[in-house]
Protein backbone atom coordinates (compact mmCIF):
# COMPACT_ATOMS: atom_id res chain seq x y z
CA UNK A 1 0.00 0.00 0.00
CA UNK A 2 1.30 2.88 -1.06
CA UNK A 3 0.79 6.09 1.36
CA UNK A 4 0.31 9.44 -1.08
CA UNK A 5 -1.15 9.52 -4.57
CA UNK A 6 2.55 11.39 -5.90
CA UNK A 7 4.41 8.32 -4.20
CA UNK A 8 2.17 5.67 -6.08
CA UNK A 9 2.25 7.95 -9.85
CA UNK A 10 6.06 7.77 -9.20
CA UNK A 11 6.45 4.17 -8.44
CA UNK A 12 3.50 3.29 -11.48
CA UNK A 13 5.87 5.36 -13.89
CA UNK A 14 8.96 2.86 -13.03
CA UNK A 15 7.32 -0.02 -14.07
CA UNK A 16 8.34 -2.81 -15.52
CA UNK A 17 5.63 -5.42 -14.30
CA UNK A 18 5.45 -6.87 -17.99
CA UNK A 19 6.09 -6.76 -21.63
CA UNK A 20 4.29 -3.59 -22.44
CA UNK A 21 6.72 -1.34 -20.98
CA UNK A 22 9.20 -1.99 -24.03
CA UNK A 23 7.01 -0.32 -26.19
CA UNK A 24 5.30 2.21 -23.96
CA UNK A 25 5.94 5.55 -25.10
CA UNK A 26 4.31 7.03 -21.93
CA UNK A 27 2.73 4.90 -18.18
CA UNK A 28 -0.98 6.16 -18.43
CA UNK A 29 -1.58 6.72 -14.74
CA UNK A 30 -4.76 8.63 -15.21
CA UNK A 31 -6.41 11.97 -15.00
CA UNK A 32 -9.03 14.15 -12.74
CA UNK A 33 -9.54 14.53 -9.17
CA UNK A 34 -8.13 12.04 -7.07
CA UNK A 35 -10.53 13.25 -4.15
CA UNK A 36 -13.37 12.39 -6.28
CA UNK A 37 -16.01 9.77 -5.10
CA UNK A 38 -16.90 8.50 -8.72
CA UNK A 39 -13.77 6.47 -10.22
CA UNK A 40 -14.52 5.69 -14.27
CA UNK A 41 -12.34 2.47 -15.40
CA UNK A 42 -11.28 1.92 -18.69
CA UNK A 43 -8.99 -1.04 -20.36
CA UNK A 44 -5.99 0.44 -21.58
CA UNK A 45 -4.37 3.54 -23.40
CA UNK A 46 -4.99 3.48 -27.19
CA UNK A 47 -2.57 5.52 -29.61
CA UNK A 48 -3.20 9.12 -28.67
CA UNK A 49 -3.48 8.64 -24.64
CA UNK A 50 0.37 6.38 -24.88
CA UNK A 51 1.80 9.95 -27.16
CA UNK A 52 -0.15 12.05 -24.50
CA UNK A 53 -0.24 10.26 -20.81
CA UNK A 54 -3.37 10.86 -20.76
CA UNK A 55 -7.08 8.81 -20.73
CA UNK A 56 -9.38 9.15 -23.42
CA UNK A 57 -7.92 11.60 -25.43
CA UNK A 58 -8.61 10.69 -28.39
CA UNK A 59 -12.55 10.47 -30.55
CA UNK A 60 -13.55 8.18 -27.84
CA UNK A 61 -12.65 10.53 -24.94
CA UNK A 62 -14.35 13.58 -26.65
CA UNK A 63 -17.71 11.06 -26.56
CA UNK A 64 -16.80 10.24 -23.02
CA UNK A 65 -16.43 14.38 -21.92
CA UNK A 66 -19.75 15.38 -23.98
CA UNK A 67 -21.71 12.20 -21.73
CA UNK A 68 -19.97 13.05 -18.60
CA UNK A 69 -21.36 17.27 -19.10
CA UNK A 70 -24.81 16.52 -19.78
CA UNK A 71 -24.59 14.96 -16.41
CA UNK A 72 -22.58 17.60 -14.72
CA UNK A 73 -19.36 15.35 -14.51
CA UNK A 74 -16.09 16.11 -15.76
CA UNK A 75 -12.57 14.82 -14.95
CA UNK A 76 -11.46 18.38 -13.98
CA UNK A 77 -13.60 18.56 -11.41
CA UNK A 78 -15.34 15.62 -9.88
CA UNK A 79 -14.44 12.31 -11.24
CA UNK A 80 -10.96 10.06 -12.00
CA UNK A 81 -10.17 8.33 -15.12
CA UNK A 82 -7.95 5.74 -14.98
CA UNK A 83 -7.40 2.00 -16.67
CA UNK A 84 -7.00 -1.31 -16.05
CA UNK A 85 -3.30 -1.22 -17.84
CA UNK A 86 -1.41 1.39 -17.76
CA UNK A 87 0.66 0.91 -20.98
CA UNK A 88 -0.85 0.34 -24.54
CA UNK A 89 -1.06 -2.99 -25.93
CA UNK A 90 0.71 -3.18 -29.42
CA UNK A 91 -1.86 -2.21 -32.46
CA UNK A 92 -4.58 -1.62 -29.58
CA UNK A 93 -5.42 -5.52 -29.15
CA UNK A 94 -7.13 -6.51 -25.83
CA UNK A 95 -4.97 -6.56 -23.25
CA UNK A 96 -3.45 -9.94 -22.14
CA UNK A 97 -4.89 -11.43 -18.84
CA UNK A 98 -0.95 -11.90 -17.67
CA UNK A 99 -1.01 -8.08 -18.79
CA UNK A 100 -3.75 -7.30 -16.68
CA UNK A 101 -2.78 -8.97 -13.77
CA UNK A 102 0.66 -6.95 -13.66
CA UNK A 103 -1.22 -3.80 -13.65
CA UNK A 104 -3.98 -4.68 -11.13
CA UNK A 105 -2.07 -3.65 -8.11
CA UNK A 106 -1.59 -0.59 -9.29
CA UNK A 107 -5.20 -0.08 -9.63
CA UNK A 108 -6.28 -1.59 -6.51
CA UNK A 109 -3.83 0.82 -4.83
CA UNK A 110 -5.57 3.44 -6.96
CA UNK A 111 -9.07 2.77 -5.38
CA UNK A 112 -7.60 2.12 -1.90
CA UNK A 113 -6.40 5.88 -1.77
CA UNK A 114 -9.19 7.69 -3.11
CA UNK A 115 -12.23 5.50 -1.86
CA UNK A 116 -14.66 5.90 -4.45
CA UNK A 117 -18.46 5.25 -3.60
CA UNK A 118 -18.89 4.67 -7.38
CA UNK A 119 -16.92 2.83 -10.21
CA UNK A 120 -17.66 2.60 -13.83
CA UNK A 121 -15.90 0.39 -16.04
CA UNK A 122 -15.77 1.68 -19.53
CA UNK A 123 -16.36 -1.36 -21.45
CA UNK A 124 -16.64 -5.58 -21.11
CA UNK A 125 -12.75 -5.75 -20.35
CA UNK A 126 -12.82 -3.52 -17.03
CA UNK A 127 -16.05 -4.61 -16.05
CA UNK A 128 -14.94 -8.73 -16.67
CA UNK A 129 -11.60 -7.76 -14.34
CA UNK A 130 -13.48 -5.31 -11.70
CA UNK A 131 -17.34 -6.90 -11.60
CA UNK A 132 -17.30 -10.39 -12.63
CA UNK A 133 -15.48 -12.67 -14.86
CA UNK A 134 -18.76 -13.35 -17.16
CA UNK A 135 -19.84 -10.21 -17.23
CA UNK A 136 -22.00 -9.31 -20.22
CA UNK A 137 -22.11 -6.05 -21.06
CA UNK A 138 -25.21 -5.64 -23.53
CA UNK A 139 -27.12 -7.37 -21.27
CA UNK A 140 -25.45 -6.19 -18.29
CA UNK A 141 -24.98 -2.30 -18.39
CA UNK A 142 -26.39 -0.02 -16.39
CA UNK A 143 -26.88 -2.36 -13.63
CA UNK A 144 -25.38 -1.64 -10.02
CA UNK A 145 -23.73 -3.90 -8.01
CA UNK A 146 -22.93 -3.55 -4.74
CA UNK A 147 -19.09 -4.96 -3.88
CA UNK A 148 -18.18 -4.47 -0.58
CA UNK A 149 -19.77 -0.95 -0.16
CA UNK A 150 -18.80 0.05 -3.33
CA UNK A 151 -21.36 0.16 -6.23
CA UNK A 152 -19.92 -1.13 -9.30
CA UNK A 153 -21.49 -0.15 -12.55
CA UNK A 154 -20.55 -0.59 -16.70
CA UNK A 155 -21.13 0.60 -19.23
CA UNK A 156 -20.57 0.82 -23.31
CA UNK A 157 -17.11 1.79 -24.18
CA UNK A 158 -16.87 5.05 -26.07
CA UNK A 159 -14.91 3.69 -28.85
CA UNK A 160 -17.54 0.98 -29.06
CA UNK A 161 -20.28 3.61 -29.40
CA UNK A 162 -18.40 5.33 -32.15
CA UNK A 163 -18.42 1.95 -34.31
CA UNK A 164 -21.99 1.51 -33.45
CA UNK A 165 -23.77 4.68 -32.82
CA UNK A 166 -26.89 2.66 -32.32
CA UNK A 167 -26.27 1.67 -28.54
CA UNK A 168 -25.65 5.70 -27.95
CA UNK A 169 -29.10 6.03 -26.51
CA UNK A 170 -28.87 2.98 -24.36
CA UNK A 171 -25.21 4.46 -22.93
CA UNK A 172 -26.73 7.82 -22.04
CA UNK A 173 -29.22 6.07 -20.02
CA UNK A 174 -26.46 4.60 -17.95
CA UNK A 175 -25.21 8.02 -17.57
CA UNK A 176 -28.51 8.96 -16.13
CA UNK A 177 -28.80 6.48 -13.78
CA UNK A 178 -24.92 7.55 -12.83
CA UNK A 179 -25.55 11.37 -12.11
CA UNK A 180 -29.14 10.12 -9.97
CA UNK A 181 -27.07 7.22 -7.89
CA UNK A 182 -24.55 10.17 -7.51
CA UNK A 183 -27.12 12.47 -5.92
CA UNK A 184 -28.27 9.84 -4.21
CA UNK A 185 -25.18 8.90 -2.06
CA UNK A 186 -22.17 11.42 -2.60
CA UNK A 187 -21.60 14.47 -1.57
CA UNK A 188 -22.98 17.92 -2.47
CA UNK A 189 -20.25 19.39 -4.61
CA UNK A 190 -21.28 16.94 -7.78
Amino acid sequence: MYDSWENLKENCIKCKKCQLCETRHNVVFGVGNPNSEVLFIGEGPGENEDLQGEPFVGRAGKLLDKMLSAVDLSREKNIYIANIVKCRPPKNRDPLQEEQQACMDWLRNQVKLMKPKIIVCLGRIAAMQIIKADFKITKEHGIFFDKNGVLLMATLHPAALLRNPAQKPGAFEDFIKLRDKIKELCDHTY
